[in-house]
């Protein structure tokens, strides 16, 4: 009986292994082929891939090259930040690059990814800085040029030296290759022995050792997993740029996010100059920091100061225009919310937003309706922010409906004034997150009033008076410039009567 069970043991190890089948686009994996993703839902995507032999093949050696020390003992230094010469960027990775890290950017087609990675690698290899020295700076020593591999598999060599002729991103230490094999690319690694490595991209470089297409799952994996081994083992920065699909998130399998160690995402509307810069994950830094750009034909520009684009200075005294303070992570950016509201020949009246949530637009005309008196059900509602920014958050409800209020009433808003809160749907103003930045930032551009969620007590900045309010109907009295109304006037705001 135990012969037989052992014999019928070892028949089953030597059975070949079932092949498998994997899909290109989120790594989904099937015991049969299927036209489309379990998963992801996608259609062709679903390839063969044999599958690994059971049982660990890999066996413990010895001696170790770097024995374990006390944890005391290990020397930080060679793990501090280093500036990338680009401050925006070093904004979001916490001060710059660690040696030995891998970042992973992506971003839309078209977004300025290479343009970007560029300018940081011509910093890097010149060794100077776009941040200009402040008194309020601690002294740092002048970054030293640096050799930078940048690694090109998406254009030629002549096209990329074009756009850094067009960018001005020529630097003597910046090396250039156009490669799209994995060995060579780790060849030119040992060869030029570089401070920072730029891929760009990591779906097109494939390993012919590997199965499968420049970009599959398997593809991707075994080139992420030689470029980080090659990281790791030189304290070499490398910065891999990532494709993304339709629905804006990383392609390729979810690993490869797992294994970097931070990951970038690069934002920005293609009608837009402005293009934003957030760290999804960090292991060296902070997740909330955002790095705001100015992209054109000349190159790209870090904005330390973004406000201006998001403000239409020309529309000052015009109805139908509010001023509110938003955070992109921790920065707060003063943004103009403009409304237009026009007579309706239609059934069902029409709400257009850009830059705004729909539905949240149409809970707000529904609690400005129901708590404030104010009647839109015959009228055409726009809503539009400016300089193609977009609001989220729910702070900037209240500015919203000011803004409506003042087109519909045909009122211009006091100067200087500007509005923050969230409006809830029994037409109360709540108190939002972190209210004393957002008040700094708008007395430092000259603003004068702000209109508050009421119990937020916050201390207003010099200059600066706040009023703060309870109810949709008493925000909208201070707005206007009005006192608040009396008790027994405040009811009407309740009942809904015009």
């Amino acid at each position: 009986m135990t012969t037989s069970t052992s014999a019928g043991s070892r028949a089953a190890s030597k059975r070949p292994a079932r092949p498998a089948y994997r899909c290109g686009e989120c790594g989904w994996t099937t015991a049969k082929w299927v036209g489309r993703c379990g998963e992801c839902q996608e259609w062709g995507t679903v390839t063969e891939e044999a599958a690994a032999s059971a049982g660990p093949r890999t066996a413990a050696v010895a001696p170790t090259r770097s024995p374990a020390r006390p944890i005391g003992e290990i020397d930080v230094e060679t793990a501090r930040a280093t500036p990338t010469g680009v401050a925006e960027f070093d904004r979001v990775l916490g001060g710059g690059i660690v040696p030995g890290a891998v970042v992973l950017l992506a971003g839309e087609p078209g977004v300025g990814k290479s343009t970007l990675l560029l300018k940081v690698a011509s910093n890097v290899a010149a060794g100077v800085s776009d941040k200009a020295a402040s008194p309020e700076d601690a002294p740092r020593p002048a970054p030293k040029p640096r050799t930078v591999l940048y690694v090109t598999g998406e254009e030629s060599a002549g096209q990329v030296r074009l756009r850094a002729e067009r960018v001005g991103a020529l630097a003597p230490g910046l090396l250039l290759a156009a490669e799209t094999d994995l060995a060579t690319v780790l060849g030119h690694i040992e060869a030029t022995d570089p401070d920072l490595l730029v891929v760009d991209s990591v779906q097109t470089i494939a390993s012919a050792q590997v199965d499968g297409a420049p970009g599959g799952v398997s593809q991707v994996r075994e080139v992420a997993a030689a470029l980080i081994a090659a990281a790791k083992e030189r304290d070499l920065p490398v910065i891999l740029v990532g494709h993304v699909t339709k629905d804006g998130s990383v392609a390729g399998p979810r690993t490869l996010e797992h294994l970097v160690d931070v990951v970038c995402q690069f934002e920005g509307d293609r009608h837009s100059r402005l293009r934003l810069v957030r760290a999804i994950k960090n292991r060296y830094g902070p997740t909330d920091e955002v790095g705001c750009f100015d992209l054109s034909e000349t190159g790209i520009v870090g904005l330390a100061d973004p406000s201006g684009l998001f403000l239409s200075h020309s529309g000052a005294g015009v109805p139908g225009t509010c001023i509110t303070v938003t955070l992109e992570g921790r920065r707060p950016l003063a943004l103009e919310i403009q409304s237009l509201v026009v007579p309706s020949s239609l059934a069902n009246p029409r709400r257009t937003t850009s830059g705004i949530d729909s539905s949240r637009l149409a809970m707000i005309l529904a609690v400005m309706h129901r708590h404030a008196g104010v009647r839109l059900v015959d009228q055409d509602v726009y809503v539009s922010t400016i300089g193609g920014a977009r609001v989220s958050e729910p702070a900037a409800d209240l500015s919203i409906a000011l803004a409506t209020f003042s087109a519909r009433e045909d009122q211009v808003m006091p100067p200087g004034t500007i509005a923050i809160g969230e409006v809830g749907l029994a037409g109360d103003i709540r108190p939002v997150a972190g209210l004393d930045r957002r008040l700094a930032e708008a007395a430092r551009l000259g603003f004068t009033r702000a209109v508050v969620p009421h119990g937020s007590s916050p201390k207003p900045p010099a200059g600066m008076t706040v009023l703060p309010a309870q109810h949709l109907g008493e925000a909208v009295e201070l707005a206007r410039g009005g006192h608040l109304p009396p008790q027994q006037e405040r009811s009407r705001f309740d009942v809904g009567q015009p």
